[in-house]
């Protein structure tokens, strides 16, 4: 007789929806590998089954489907750009059934294995750095084993038969980059193949999975200190050994989120331009405020507007600039230099620019050396905790042997947390705590003085990123050391 039509169509949509965390960006090039599992799902043609079984002369009363099993891919590919890649890998679609009991009395059970490889291009549709959607066509290489099982009146001539053969699939997906490394990915796919007697049919397979990129990360493009001669341009000469060269400075200071304060770690970039200023009182300078995306355009606006004021007043306060040498205007957040749905973006667009016509020589120009100088140690505390662990040891000893090397340095250790602390009162003594133990390390492991050190705690007011991502959170639970340079120097 002949066997059921066991393979069909099954309709499926799902949606995910994904905020955005930016820990990370997606590389464009390279290979990865990963996993999907989730719900394979085919529908049984019963009708099928019961003129199959009238044509054996059995009437059907009674039938049931088992058409929904686990299936799971194992796969890889290479990313050629960040629209298109390539990717190859293993799939085991699961065992479907169905069980149909017969007059005369009888039953006969049926069931199909689906399993085999594929080779799809997929497509990329990026909607930020971090989140996208895509597409895939190709070809699958299935096995189908079929089994079947008869009782009573029933009988079965071949209860094994089995096939190979290649076939067409389809699927899209969306994919959310967690790190540099690690992606999440939600699809669903259409397997076109057909049983071991050659009834055609389709499963689908709806899954999550996880990738893994061996992409090496791109270098970050650093953010240049205010130069005095950083752009030299040669101007009208009237003989040939006559050259006036040109000289014109710009400035980029970030801000911590909803802040204006200038930080101590920025007040060297200010240092050049003041003295830079100071040598050559015919300039003048704008000053130009920015900010990220976050919040309305009106207190944006305002934000950037205090960010470049607070620069100008500095200029004024630290270094005697004629405020009339001075103009601060704020864009808020209309002129972005960065994607705002990460926040390696935001915080770049968190930023001052100095716009300072050029002048004509440079000569007696001595910029200050530096006397504050910011290090971001890697140190990872737990949420809200605050003790320092061994791995850090390295990390430590750099400073310690920096302070021993320089004797006239001091010291700030400045902590900093995330949001989940259930009073600011609290954040504001964790952070407290996580710096007084790293003074306390160097003190107890190193041998540096306490008098030479200093604890400082922030608590939640000083967010390098935002709290809404796990990797954010992380980067806030920060401690910084700002080394103080002696007067002398």
């Amino acid at each position: 007789m002949k066997a059921s039509r066991i393979l069909g169509v099954s309709s499926v949509a799902i949606l995910i929806l994904l905020t955005a965390t930016p820990l990370a960006v997606a590389q464009d090039s390279g290979w990865y590998i990963g996993a999907n599992i989730g719900q394979s799902r085919a529908k049984i043609d019963n009708s099928q089954i019961t003129r199959n079984l009238l044509g054996e002369g059995f009437a059907v009363t009674s039938l049931s489907n088992d058409d929904r099993t686990t299936g799971y891919k194992l796969f890889g590919g290479y990313q050629f750009n960040k629209y298109f890649a390539l990717e190859g890998g293993y799939f085991d679609l699961g065992t479907f059934g169905f069980s149909a009991a017969t007059l005369p009395p009888g039953t006969l059970n049926g069931s199909t294995r689906i399993k085999g490889l594929n080779l799809d291009a997929v497509g990329f549709l990026p909607f930020t750095q971090s989140f996208s959607a895509f597409g895939r066509v190709g070809l699958d290489y299935a096995q189908a084993r079929d089994s079947f099982a008869g009782t009573g009146f029933v009988n079965v001539l071949n209860a094994n038969p089995s096939t190979r053969n290649t076939y067409y699939k389809f699927g899209v997906g969306l994919q959310y980059a967690l790190t540099q490394s690690f992606a999440l990915r939600a699809e669903v796919e259409r397997y076109r193949v057909n049983d071991a007697i050659g009834n055609k049919g389709d499963i689908d397979l709806v899954s999550l999975g996880l990738v893994y990129s061996f992409a090496k990360p791109a270098a970050p493009a650093e953010t240049a200190a205010a130069s005095p001669a950083e752009t030299v341009v040669a101007a009208p000469v009237s003989t040939p050994a006559q050259i006036t060269r040109q000289y014109c400075s710009s400035l980029d200071i970030q801000f911590e989120i909803n802040q204006s304060d200038i930080q101590r770690g920025m007040q060297e970039k200010l240092r050049v331009l003041g003295t830079f200023m100071s040598n050559h009182p015919e300039t003048t300078a704008v000053i130009e405020g920015n900010t990220d995306n976050v919040g309305t355009p009106q207190a944006n606006m305002k934000l950037s507007q205090d960010r470049a004021q607070s620069v100008v007043s500095y200029l004024v306060n630290s270094f005697a600039i004629a405020p009339s040498r001075l103009k601060a205007v704020g864009y808020g957040d209309t002129r972005p230099i960065a994607d705002n749905s990460t926040d390696a973006g935001r915080r770049l667009n968190r930023r001052i620019e100095a716009v300072i016509p050029c002048v004509t020589d440079v000569t007696g120009l001595a910029v200050m050396p530096a006397r504050l100088t910011t290090l971001s140690l890697p140190i990872e505390f737990g949420q809200n905790q605050a003790d320092v662990k061994p791995q850090y040891r390295d990390d430590l000893r750099q400073v310690a042997d920096f302070l021993k090397a320089n004797q006239a340095v001091v010291a700030t250790v400045e902590g900093n947390t995330d949001n989940l602390q259930p009073t600011a009162e609290i954040a504001m003594k964790i952070s407290q705590l996580r710096a007084q133990n790293v003074v306390n390390y160097l003190v107890d492991n190193f041998g540096i003085a306490r008098s030479r050190l200093t604890a400082v705690g922030f608590g939640q007011t000083r967010r390098f990123a935002y709290n809404t991502s796990v990797a954010g959170r992380q980067q806030n639970r920060r401690v910084n050391v700002i080394f103080s340079y002696p007067s002398s120097n």
